[in-house]
């Protein structure tokens, strides 16, 4: 019955927001009303769980999120990102011009929420492709790969944080873990796979191509941004192998460990970012903060979103459909990785969002961390991998990846879709791989 309940409520929960268009938090805290009532739970105890979800979500989150939206917004006004996309691709020249593409998007798309990203380059591989005269697929899809697979796999993104979160993984180890596997799926779906469409003609709509890129003199130098953009990352990853070689009772082990701390390494970031890409080059502190102000506006329906999606993982929890499912999964044959990745493929399919798909999987599967033994960070990426699947008519980056480039939706579906499953299975098996050896 408990199972049963969890198929009715990811069922509403697509049709509500597929099918109705109902805003994805309100939805949320539908269905999780739902679960709970209909698992017998008091109905003030109901509420009380979807209260306690919503806070335990939002506390850590709304200051990764934030700062990561404010040095986002930073790196694409000052023009930092503009500045790494052009000299990637001076540097590569036209015959690499897809590895150029590729690592501008993976630089621009650690720091950057997707569809700010999206909304950044595209243009720019629209003055790429003009300029070389290669088919728009062969240099953009590289750069969306990119893109695409730092929004699923990599904190401070939503959905990756979020999980980290929940399981209770190391955002370091995460991130690390993160990158390995992204590097071979964005390979695959990016540079190798966007080589098979060629036939298919897309182009630029007038309408979304910058009409004025900024010159050379308004770009900040490639050096400081590459180190304003990746500065997180850094930070992060030197207090996660200090972690793993250093001594912990060591001054420098704790200094780095403090440096990379997620909540203070965003926050050095955009302090860095402030001066860097803002004061030094001339601009007000009026204009930066103005600046920064409207960043936040963008991630407002994502936390709520995010929000709704801890009051439902409460609520699984607290009703025991939780402690229920992960027994039901314990005694399967299958890897803990490879059903969590399953589960988050589904409701993917189902549902559209990544972020919300990886959230709902994530509330389903949390028991299985303690249950199982399994790596909580490879679990983030497993989860992540299976977000990313099989994207379709039910997802907005699919109708913004269409509009964009123009396409038809059949040569969207071979297209984006195939991109999307590609780099999906492939993390799949990065992780499986990866789980040997940690």
């Amino acid at each position: 019955m408990p199972l049963f309940i969890v198929i009715i409520g990811i069922l509403i929960l697509f049709l509500l927001i597929a099918w109705w268009k109902l805003n994805p938090f309100i939805t949320f805290i539908l269905v999780s009303l739902f679960v709970g009532i209909a698992q017998g739970m008091d109905l003030i105890r109901v509420v009380d769980s979807i209260q306690r979800g919503i806070g335990n979500t939002l506390g850590f989150l709304v200051i990764i999120l934030g700062l990561g939206a404010m040095l986002g917004k930073l790196v694409a006004d000052s023009g930092a990102a503009q500045r790494i996309t052009s000299k990637l691709i001076a540097r590569f020249g036209v015959k690499n011009i897809q590895w150029a593409v590729v690592l501008t998007g993976f630089i621009v798309g650690i720091p950057m929420f997707y569809t700010v990203g999206f909304v950044i380059l595209v243009p720019l591989v629209f003055t790429v492709a003009a300029a070389t005269g290669l088919p728009l697929l062969y240099v953009g899809l590289p750069m969306l790969a990119s893109l695409s697979v730092t929004h699923g796999y990599l904190p401070p993104h939503p959905a990756p944080t979020a999980i980290s979160t929940m399981f209770g993984a190391d955002l370091g180890r995460t991130l690390v873990y993160g990158i390995i596997v992204a590097v071979p799926a964005i390979i695959l779906g990016g540079p190798i796979f966007s080589r098979t469409l060629k036939h298919i003609k897309a182009t630029p709509l007038k309408e979304f191509v910058n009409p004025r890129p900024l010159s050379e003199q308004e770009m900040p130098g490639t050096g400081i941004s590459i180190l304003t953009a990746l500065m997180p990352v850094i930070l992060i990853a030197f207090a996660t192998l200090a972690e793993l070689f250093l001594p912990a009772e060591l001054w420098i082990t704790k200094g780095l460990n403090f440096l990379g701390n997620p909540v203070i390494a965003m926050l050095l970031s955009v302090i860095f970012a402030i001066f860097s890409l803002g004061l030094l080059r001339g601009k007000k502190m009026k204009e930066l903060m103005d600046s920064v102000g409207s960043s936040i506006a963008g991630i407002t329906m994502v936390l709520l979103i995010i929000a709704g999606a801890g009051s439902l993982k409460e609520v699984l929890i607290d009703s025991g459909v939780s402690d229920y499912i992960a027994g039901l999964l314990k005694g399967s044959s299958f890897s803990p990785l490879f059903l969590a990745w399953i589960i988050a493929t589904v409701i993917r399919i189902c549902v559209g969002s990544a972020t919300v798909a990886g959230l709902t999987a994530a509330g389903i599967v949390l028991p299985m961390i303690e249950t199982t033994g399994v790596s909580p960070e490879l679990m983030v990426l497993a989860i992540g991998s299976g977000s990313l699947m099989l994207s379709h008519v039910n997802d907005s980056g699919f109708w913004l990846f269409k509009e964009y480039f123009n396409l038809s939706v059949k040569d969207t579906l071979r297209s984006w879709t195939l991109m999307e499953t590609t780099v999906g299975v492939t993390g799949l098996l990065g992780v499986l791989v990866l789980n040997q050896f940690v």
